[in-house]
Protein backbone atom coordinates (compact mmCIF):
# COMPACT_ATOMS: atom_id res chain seq x y z
CA UNK A 1 0.00 0.00 0.00
CA UNK A 2 1.19 3.43 -0.78
CA UNK A 3 0.06 6.87 0.74
CA UNK A 4 0.92 10.32 -0.37
CA UNK A 5 0.24 13.20 1.93
CA UNK A 6 -1.16 15.83 0.12
CA UNK A 7 -1.70 18.01 2.64
CA UNK A 8 -1.29 18.23 6.69
CA UNK A 9 -2.30 21.52 8.04
CA UNK A 10 -5.82 21.70 10.26
CA UNK A 11 -8.28 24.59 8.89
CA UNK A 12 -7.01 27.77 7.22
CA UNK A 13 -3.55 26.24 6.45
CA UNK A 14 -0.27 27.13 7.36
CA UNK A 15 0.23 29.61 7.73
CA UNK A 16 -3.14 31.30 8.24
CA UNK A 17 -4.17 34.29 5.96
CA UNK A 18 -5.05 35.97 9.43
CA UNK A 19 -2.78 34.87 12.07
CA UNK A 20 0.58 36.92 13.04
CA UNK A 21 1.79 34.42 15.47
CA UNK A 22 5.13 33.57 15.55
CA UNK A 23 4.47 30.53 13.71
CA UNK A 24 2.95 31.79 10.92
CA UNK A 25 5.19 34.20 10.45
CA UNK A 26 8.15 31.87 10.43
CA UNK A 27 6.30 30.39 7.45
CA UNK A 28 5.59 33.54 5.61
CA UNK A 29 9.52 34.54 5.59
CA UNK A 30 10.87 31.03 4.81
CA UNK A 31 11.73 29.83 8.04
CA UNK A 32 9.36 26.71 8.26
CA UNK A 33 7.61 24.99 5.66
CA UNK A 34 4.26 26.09 4.49
CA UNK A 35 1.19 23.41 4.60
CA UNK A 36 -1.96 23.10 2.70
CA UNK A 37 -4.74 21.49 4.57
CA UNK A 38 -5.03 17.75 5.52
CA UNK A 39 -5.85 15.29 2.89
CA UNK A 40 -3.83 12.07 1.91
CA UNK A 41 -4.01 9.78 -1.35
CA UNK A 42 -4.12 5.50 -1.02
CA UNK A 43 -3.82 3.19 -3.36
CA UNK A 44 -2.94 -0.93 -2.90
CA UNK A 45 -1.89 -1.45 -6.47
CA UNK A 46 -0.75 2.17 -8.13
CA UNK A 47 -3.15 2.55 -10.40
CA UNK A 48 -6.49 2.74 -8.58
CA UNK A 49 -6.10 5.98 -6.00
CA UNK A 50 -8.52 6.74 -3.23
CA UNK A 51 -8.54 10.45 -1.82
CA UNK A 52 -9.21 10.59 2.13
CA UNK A 53 -10.39 13.71 2.14
CA UNK A 54 -11.61 16.32 0.10
CA UNK A 55 -9.58 19.96 1.00
CA UNK A 56 -10.02 23.35 -0.41
CA UNK A 57 -6.79 22.83 -1.76
CA UNK A 58 -6.77 19.92 -3.57
CA UNK A 59 -6.32 21.27 -6.92
CA UNK A 60 -2.95 22.37 -5.93
CA UNK A 61 -2.14 18.78 -3.87
CA UNK A 62 -3.05 16.65 -6.92
CA UNK A 63 -1.27 19.14 -9.50
CA UNK A 64 2.01 19.02 -7.35
CA UNK A 65 1.49 15.00 -7.01
CA UNK A 66 2.91 13.06 -10.20
CA UNK A 67 1.35 9.84 -9.90
CA UNK A 68 -2.17 11.81 -9.75
CA UNK A 69 -1.94 13.12 -13.28
CA UNK A 70 -4.16 12.21 -15.62
CA UNK A 71 -2.91 10.61 -18.45
CA UNK A 72 -3.38 9.98 -21.74
CA UNK A 73 -6.46 8.69 -22.69
CA UNK A 74 -10.41 9.44 -24.42
CA UNK A 75 -10.87 12.86 -23.82
CA UNK A 76 -14.29 13.31 -21.76
CA UNK A 77 -15.88 16.32 -22.84
CA UNK A 78 -14.93 19.53 -24.86
CA UNK A 79 -13.95 21.33 -21.97
CA UNK A 80 -12.49 18.75 -19.52
CA UNK A 81 -9.28 17.07 -21.54
CA UNK A 82 -8.26 13.57 -20.70
CA UNK A 83 -11.18 11.01 -18.90
CA UNK A 84 -8.26 9.13 -17.96
CA UNK A 85 -7.72 9.62 -14.38
CA UNK A 86 -6.41 7.21 -11.75
CA UNK A 87 -8.52 8.68 -9.26
CA UNK A 88 -11.60 6.22 -8.43
CA UNK A 89 -13.09 8.37 -6.10
CA UNK A 90 -13.36 9.72 -2.27
CA UNK A 91 -13.04 8.93 1.52
CA UNK A 92 -14.42 11.37 3.98
CA UNK A 93 -14.37 11.04 7.93
CA UNK A 94 -16.84 13.67 8.60
CA UNK A 95 -18.58 17.46 6.94
CA UNK A 96 -16.07 19.59 8.31
CA UNK A 97 -15.66 22.22 5.28
CA UNK A 98 -11.83 21.47 5.10
CA UNK A 99 -12.47 18.24 4.36
CA UNK A 100 -15.42 18.97 2.01
CA UNK A 101 -15.23 21.77 -0.10
CA UNK A 102 -12.34 19.95 -2.13
CA UNK A 103 -15.14 17.95 -3.97
CA UNK A 104 -16.28 20.67 -6.37
CA UNK A 105 -12.86 20.50 -7.69
CA UNK A 106 -13.01 16.97 -9.08
CA UNK A 107 -16.70 17.56 -10.99
CA UNK A 108 -17.25 16.20 -13.94
CA UNK A 109 -15.24 13.11 -13.51
CA UNK A 110 -17.78 10.51 -13.82
CA UNK A 111 -17.69 7.39 -11.96
CA UNK A 112 -16.25 8.52 -8.63
CA UNK A 113 -17.82 7.12 -5.51
CA UNK A 114 -17.85 8.67 -2.27
CA UNK A 115 -18.08 7.20 0.95
CA UNK A 116 -18.97 9.20 4.28
CA UNK A 117 -21.38 8.01 6.89
CA UNK A 118 -25.40 8.63 7.12
CA UNK A 119 -25.35 11.99 8.76
CA UNK A 120 -22.53 13.45 6.53
CA UNK A 121 -24.17 12.58 3.30
CA UNK A 122 -27.29 14.01 4.20
CA UNK A 123 -25.84 17.69 5.18
CA UNK A 124 -23.95 17.15 1.86
CA UNK A 125 -27.28 16.39 -0.03
CA UNK A 126 -27.55 20.32 -2.17
CA UNK A 127 -23.93 19.71 -2.81
CA UNK A 128 -24.35 16.38 -4.06
CA UNK A 129 -27.02 17.26 -6.49
CA UNK A 130 -25.16 20.03 -7.74
CA UNK A 131 -22.18 17.56 -8.86
CA UNK A 132 -24.68 14.96 -10.23
CA UNK A 133 -25.63 18.25 -12.78
CA UNK A 134 -21.85 17.98 -14.12
CA UNK A 135 -21.39 13.57 -14.09
CA UNK A 136 -23.27 11.47 -11.90
CA UNK A 137 -21.41 9.82 -8.78
CA UNK A 138 -22.18 7.26 -6.52
CA UNK A 139 -22.24 7.62 -2.61
CA UNK A 140 -22.08 4.90 -0.40
CA UNK A 141 -22.57 4.65 3.38
CA UNK A 142 -19.32 4.17 4.85
CA UNK A 143 -20.52 2.27 7.76
CA UNK A 144 -21.92 -0.54 6.21
CA UNK A 145 -21.76 -3.68 8.01
CA UNK A 146 -18.39 -5.40 7.01
CA UNK A 147 -16.92 -2.70 5.40
CA UNK A 148 -15.96 -2.18 2.08
CA UNK A 149 -13.41 -3.17 -0.57
CA UNK A 150 -11.57 -1.09 -3.12
CA UNK A 151 -10.83 -1.25 -6.35
CA UNK A 152 -6.87 -1.80 -5.76
CA UNK A 153 -7.13 -4.35 -3.44
CA UNK A 154 -8.25 -2.60 -0.41
CA UNK A 155 -10.98 -3.60 2.51
CA UNK A 156 -11.44 -0.59 4.48
CA UNK A 157 -13.52 -0.22 7.48
CA UNK A 158 -15.11 2.77 9.21
CA UNK A 159 -15.08 3.45 13.44
CA UNK A 160 -16.72 6.19 15.30
CA UNK A 161 -14.27 8.41 16.99
CA UNK A 162 -15.96 11.70 17.52
CA UNK A 163 -19.45 13.45 17.24
CA UNK A 164 -18.59 16.93 17.15
CA UNK A 165 -21.44 18.56 14.27
CA UNK A 166 -19.34 21.24 11.99
CA UNK A 167 -20.55 24.82 12.92
CA UNK A 168 -22.36 25.35 10.21
CA UNK A 169 -24.90 23.09 10.05
CA UNK A 170 -27.97 23.62 12.29
CA UNK A 171 -27.74 21.72 15.14
CA UNK A 172 -31.63 21.07 15.72
CA UNK A 173 -32.05 19.64 12.21
CA UNK A 174 -32.97 15.48 12.23
CA UNK A 175 -30.43 14.43 11.13
CA UNK A 176 -29.82 10.50 10.79
CA UNK A 177 -28.45 8.53 13.68
CA UNK A 178 -25.05 7.51 13.12
CA UNK A 179 -21.74 9.27 14.17
CA UNK A 180 -20.22 12.44 12.72
CA UNK A 181 -16.54 11.82 12.84
CA UNK A 182 -14.85 8.39 11.25
CA UNK A 183 -11.86 6.80 11.14
CA UNK A 184 -10.52 4.34 8.54
CA UNK A 185 -8.77 1.35 8.98
CA UNK A 186 -7.23 0.33 5.50
CA UNK A 187 -5.92 -2.88 4.73
CA UNK A 188 -4.10 -3.95 1.40
CA UNK A 189 -4.63 -7.71 0.89
CA UNK A 190 -1.69 -8.28 -1.36
CA UNK A 191 0.55 -7.06 1.37
CA UNK A 192 -1.43 -7.26 4.47
CA UNK A 193 -0.05 -3.99 5.43
CA UNK A 194 -3.16 -1.84 8.04
CA UNK A 195 -3.11 2.04 7.85
CA UNK A 196 -5.64 3.64 10.15
CA UNK A 197 -6.28 7.23 8.98
CA UNK A 198 -7.84 9.18 12.07
CA UNK A 199 -7.18 13.05 11.44
CA UNK A 200 -10.12 14.26 13.77
CA UNK A 201 -10.09 12.28 16.97
CA UNK A 202 -12.40 13.73 19.78
CA UNK A 203 -12.13 11.03 22.50
CA UNK A 204 -9.96 8.17 23.16
CA UNK A 205 -11.87 4.63 23.08
CA UNK A 206 -10.99 0.75 23.20
CA UNK A 207 -11.83 0.26 19.99
CA UNK A 208 -8.96 2.57 19.09
CA UNK A 209 -6.49 0.77 21.48
CA UNK A 210 -7.27 -2.35 19.10
CA UNK A 211 -7.26 -0.54 15.73
CA UNK A 212 -3.85 0.87 16.43
CA UNK A 213 -2.87 -2.77 18.02
CA UNK A 214 -4.00 -3.82 14.47
CA UNK A 215 -2.11 -1.16 12.27
CA UNK A 216 1.40 -0.60 11.13
CA UNK A 217 1.18 2.97 11.00
CA UNK A 218 -1.24 5.40 11.79
CA UNK A 219 -1.96 9.06 10.53
CA UNK A 220 -3.46 10.56 13.70
CA UNK A 221 -4.95 14.12 14.88
CA UNK A 222 -2.18 16.09 15.73
CA UNK A 223 -4.27 19.47 15.60
CA UNK A 224 -3.34 20.69 19.16
CA UNK A 225 -0.37 19.81 21.21
CA UNK A 226 -1.59 20.62 24.12
CA UNK A 227 -5.08 21.47 25.89
CA UNK A 228 -5.62 25.60 25.79
CA UNK A 229 -3.04 25.57 23.08
CA UNK A 230 -5.77 28.35 21.16
CA UNK A 231 -5.57 30.68 24.16
CA UNK A 232 -2.11 31.90 22.92
CA UNK A 233 -2.79 32.14 19.52
CA UNK A 234 -2.84 35.73 18.41
CA UNK A 235 -5.43 34.91 15.58
CA UNK A 236 -9.26 36.68 15.54
CA UNK A 237 -11.21 33.67 14.64
CA UNK A 238 -10.69 31.76 18.04
CA UNK A 239 -13.62 33.02 19.94
CA UNK A 240 -14.01 32.96 23.86
CA UNK A 241 -14.25 29.29 24.79
CA UNK A 242 -12.92 27.87 22.01
CA UNK A 243 -10.63 24.93 22.91
CA UNK A 244 -9.14 21.52 21.95
CA UNK A 245 -12.75 19.97 23.46
CA UNK A 246 -14.71 22.04 21.74
CA UNK A 247 -13.58 21.85 18.50
CA UNK A 248 -13.52 18.11 18.70
CA UNK A 249 -9.77 16.96 18.71
CA UNK A 250 -7.95 15.55 21.67
CA UNK A 251 -4.53 17.31 22.23
CA UNK A 252 -1.32 15.00 21.30
CA UNK A 253 0.04 15.63 24.65
CA UNK A 254 -1.23 15.59 28.43
CA UNK A 255 -2.13 12.43 30.40
CA UNK A 256 -5.09 11.93 28.22
CA UNK A 257 -3.32 12.88 25.35
CA UNK A 258 -3.24 10.83 22.17
CA UNK A 259 0.73 10.16 22.40
CA UNK A 260 0.01 8.70 25.58
CA UNK A 261 -2.13 6.32 24.01
CA UNK A 262 -0.34 5.38 20.79
CA UNK A 263 2.60 4.21 23.36
CA UNK A 264 0.54 1.34 24.15
CA UNK A 265 0.89 -0.89 21.37
CA UNK A 266 4.41 -1.38 20.12
CA UNK A 267 6.04 -2.16 16.67
CA UNK A 268 3.90 0.52 15.03
CA UNK A 269 4.56 4.07 12.88
CA UNK A 270 3.03 6.96 14.31
CA UNK A 271 2.05 10.03 11.95
CA UNK A 272 0.86 13.33 13.60
CA UNK A 273 -1.51 15.06 10.36
CA UNK A 274 -4.09 17.66 10.88
CA UNK A 275 -1.49 20.56 12.39
CA UNK A 276 -3.57 23.55 13.78
CA UNK A 277 -1.18 26.83 12.96
CA UNK A 278 -1.19 27.71 16.71
CA UNK A 279 0.57 24.01 17.18
CA UNK A 280 4.49 24.31 17.90
CA UNK A 281 5.30 20.38 16.17
CA UNK A 282 5.03 22.90 13.17
CA UNK A 283 8.61 23.92 13.57
CA UNK A 284 10.82 21.15 13.36
CA UNK A 285 13.73 23.11 15.58
CA UNK A 286 11.42 23.12 18.25
CA UNK A 287 11.70 21.09 21.61
CA UNK A 288 8.46 19.82 21.34
CA UNK A 289 9.37 18.14 18.25
CA UNK A 290 12.18 17.09 19.72
CA UNK A 291 10.51 15.06 22.80
CA UNK A 292 7.63 13.96 20.56
CA UNK A 293 10.50 12.52 17.97
CA UNK A 294 12.33 11.00 20.94
CA UNK A 295 9.01 9.12 21.98
CA UNK A 296 8.87 7.67 18.28
CA UNK A 297 6.36 9.90 16.95
CA UNK A 298 6.53 11.58 13.85
CA UNK A 299 5.02 15.03 11.23
CA UNK A 300 6.26 14.59 7.94
CA UNK A 301 5.74 17.44 5.42
CA UNK A 302 3.40 17.96 2.51
CA UNK A 303 4.23 15.63 -0.01
CA UNK A 304 5.67 12.67 1.64
CA UNK A 305 5.36 8.86 0.75
CA UNK A 306 4.91 6.24 2.62
CA UNK A 307 4.80 2.80 1.74
CA UNK A 308 2.72 0.25 4.39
Amino acid sequence: MRVVLLGTAAGGGFPQWNCACALCAGARDGRLPTRTRECAAVTGNGRDWWLLNASPDLRIQLTATRVLWPGPGPASGPASGSGDTPLRGVLLTDAEADHVTGLPELRGAAGLKVYAAPPVRAVLTPLRAALDRYAPWEWADSLADGGFVLAGGLVVTAHSVGTRIPTYVPARAPWPDGPWVTAYRVEDLASGGVLLYAPCVGAWSPALDELCASADCALLDGTFLAAGETGTATVATVRPGDDRAAMGHLPVTGPEGTLAHLARPPGFRRIYTHLNHTDPLLDPASPARARMSAQGAEVLDDGAELEI
